[in-house]
């Protein structure tokens, strides 16, 4: 019988900082670009396409030294509803909750319609919410065309 070295996956700790578990595979970098995260200094690690056996496989995004506020939150919530962010201080998890989408959604996101007054014009956009749970779906305030969160462009 041949010795297998067993395999593991190891992702380094962070000290202090926010971890954000549970990205639907695909999502994390669209998450990053959204945050923002590259403009500042804070070191950010990403694993894409991770093993899960809730998910089959999922994303991870730990940023150090970085406390996510709600609003951040909310706009991580719009592109993975299921995400839940932990908060580490000291290495431990001292707050670890479910991300939660807004019922309204402000100027993150692009009208998929062509014709919409917000594609034509310089002006904000803003969406209504109409399912809040593993199907998104949005409503746009203008045009009021419906769409699924396949279709979500970010500004």
């Amino acid at each position: 019988m041949k010795n297998t070295p067993s395999k593991t996956l190891s992702v380094s700790a962070i000290k202090d900082g926010t971890v954000i578990d549970h990205v639907a595979s695909g999502r994390a970098l669209q998450i990053i670009r959204v945050l923002n995260l590259s403009a500042n200094n804070q070191t950010v690690t990403v694993g894409l396409n991770l093993p899960s056996r809730a998910m089959g496989h999922k994303d991870l995004i730990k940023v150090e030294g970085l406390e996510l506020s709600a609003d951040e939150a909310n706009r991580v919530a719009i592109l993975a509803p299921e995400a839940t962010m932990n908060i580490i201080k000291n290495y431990e998890v001292v707050k670890k909750f479910p991300v939660t989408i807004p019922e309204i959604i402000e100027r993150l996101i692009a009208c998929p319609n062509p014709a919409c007054i917000t594609n034509n014009e310089p002006m904000p956009t803003k969406f209504f919410v109409l399912n809040q749970k593993k199907k998104l779906q949005l409503s746009c305030a203008y045009c009021e065309k419906k769409f699924e969160q396949s279709e979500i462009k970010i500004n």
